[in-house]
């Protein structure tokens, strides 16, 4: 399984728009085929999203526990359901932006903690999204004084699109937190980035970098295709659009599954 002049190790794949694209709910089934036989090889497989642990175990059920997971864009590891590094916020500040997000009358507010979603919710359907439609595991409060556990990433839920609240909401949190557009709706803030993350997983797992494939489409994505020896993007995504496809340290595919049979 070389790659050049490395031996690949691991591929981490982004999920929405990477791994799953057109509004695709489930992992195809051609894609576990492709994940199996690179596990027997000795190839490790990641997921590296934005979900929270219980939503990407979920879906990829039938090798979950073969699998290392990237969650909360680099927030926190896992693996056989056991953490293997996580990187909260302080405390104090992760309030002061939920407090800063709850203001909003455009915004909802998400605090992730290990393994469960926080919400405050100002609508129903807001909650209906996370917990059915995202299918994350979620407790509602009434007081961030109710978390008892690490806040690892604070997202903003913006109706209207989270592109318009990216520099005026998120630049003056840039110089505390990672902030990143996560999806058409999503602005999520962290202590880490999908970079650190990797990095982070590649010295728990001692894997070289260099023997890396990672695979996103958007800019949350950026910091970790930075990180390997061998990032993909894919055709046509926002990054190709961007120009990042240009670029001879991105290769360019069509599908997660296309890219997985090279190996």
């Amino acid at each position: 399984m070389e790659n050049g002049e490395h031996m690949i190790k691991l591929v981490a794949t982004d999920i929405d728009g990477t791994l799953l694209q057109s509004g695709e709910r489930e992992v195809p089934e051609a894609v576990f085929v492709q994940i199996d036989r690179l596990l027997k090889n000795g190839i490790l497989f990641a997921a590296a999203s934005g979900r929270q642990y219980s939503n990407l175990k979920n879906l990829f059920a039938p090798k979950a526990e073969e699998m290392t997971f990237l969650c909360e864009n680099g927030a926190i590891l896992y693996r056989k359901d056991q953490i293997l590094k996580k990187r909260p916020m302080p405390r104090s500040r992760a309030e002061a932006l939920a407090k800063q997000i709850l203001a909003n009358d455009d915004m909802e507010v998400l605090i992730s903690g290990a393994n469960t979603s926080y919400l405050m919710p100002k609508h129903d359907d807001y909650i209906y999204h996370i917990q059915y439609f995202l299918g994350n595991r979620v407790e509602i409060v009434h007081s961030l004084d109710e978390i008892k556990e690490d806040m690892i990433k604070v997202s903003a839920y913006c109706r209207s699109g989270a592109a318009k609240y990216d520099k005026p909401f998120g630049d003056p949190w840039r110089g505390e937190f990672s902030a990143a557009v996560a999806g058409e709706k999503w602005l999520d803030f962290m202590l880490s980035d999908k970079g650190t993350g990797m990095r982070d997983l590649c010295g728990v797992l001692g894997i070289s970098l260099e023997d890396v494939i990672a695979i996103g489409d958007n800019y949350n994505d950026l910091p970790m295709l930075a990180e390997v020896g061998h990032p993909w993007i894919m055709k046509n995504s926002a990054l190709d659009q961007a120009g990042f496809g240009q670029s001879h340290e991105f290769l360019r595919a069509e599908s997660v599954e296309e890219i997985l049979k090279k190996l």
